[in-house]
């Protein structure tokens, strides 16, 4: 399997992003490209102007207890966000909020992340940027440029976005959307090297794809918005959203959650 890099000029809202990764990646038929939330909100002009918000009550407290009371405005800009997604806040540590939002249009489970997906990082000062308004049209937009150009390439995307795992330090990604593969493959009812049958695992093939990719992304100043994946065997799929999660009372984190 390779991982190649996009390297893409700094975008900025309006830019056409599907017309700048066509022009600055290479891709085959096959191909999957994981492509960064935080790039296609930008280019669609989804960055939010903290400087106009007016922090509520709750946005004050959740800013000092995160140790930041300085940061009301954005942990403002996070309560909307949450509210936007379905979401909550359920917990915080110094730095951050723990968010649990479940997206219009996803069908199962939730998902955790550091304050409703927004981050200020890689934003003019004074903004933050979050996951596009319409992540599924996005991703349907992104795709179909690539079946219609001249090479009617099959090309399965991935919508991406960095993210903690309980107890390990330091961010890897997870998969938000997909577009073209299946994102979850079951092994439920297969036999394991010594003929011991396998009750509940299931592989998170787009999350593996998404930090696979992220190595050569990275989270800084690279400005690598996506990365092309090739020669990974997955098949091409009729699926298209949100990636599935599970339930809370499902999930071997429920006693903290």
């Amino acid at each position: 399997m390779e991982i190649l890099p996009i390297n893409t000029p700094l975008l900025k809202a309006g830019d056409d992003l599907a017309a700048i990764l066509q022009e600055n990646g290479d891709t085959k038929e096959g191909d999957i490209i994981v492509v960064s939330s935080k790039a296609i909100a930008t280019v669609e002009g989804d960055a939010i102007d903290l400087r106009i918000l007016k922090p509520s009550a709750a946005a004050k407290s959740l800013a000092k207890k995160t140790g930041d009371a300085s940061a009301a405005n954005f942990y403002e800009a996070v309560i909307q966000e949450c509210k936007r997604l379905h979401g909550k806040v359920i917990g915080h540590c110094p730095g951050a909020a723990l968010t649990a939002v479940r997206p219009e249009g996803m069908k199962n489970g939730w998902i955790l992340t550091a304050n409703a997906g927004l981050d200020q990082s890689n934003v003019p000062k004074g903004h933050a940027i979050g996951w596009p308004s319409d992540a599924v049209k996005s991703i349907r937009k992104l795709r179909e440029v690539f079946h219609t150009t001249d090479s009617g390439q099959r090309i399965g995307i991935i919508v991406s976005d960095s993210c903690c795992r309980p107890m390990r330090l330091g961010v890897t990604a997870i998969a938000l959307l997909a577009s073209g593969i299946d994102p979850i493959r079951s092994l439920k009812g297969t036999d394991d090297l010594f003929g011991r049958r396998l009750r509940i695992t299931n592989e998170a093939i787009a999350d593996q794809l998404a930090t696979a990719a992220n190595a050569v992304m990275g989270n800084a100043a690279e400005s690598i918005p996506a990365a092309i994946i090739r020669d990974h065997g997955i098949p091409s799929s009729d699926f298209e959203g949100w990636v599935p999660g599970i339930e809370i009372e499902e999930d071997i984190y429920k006693e903290v959650l």
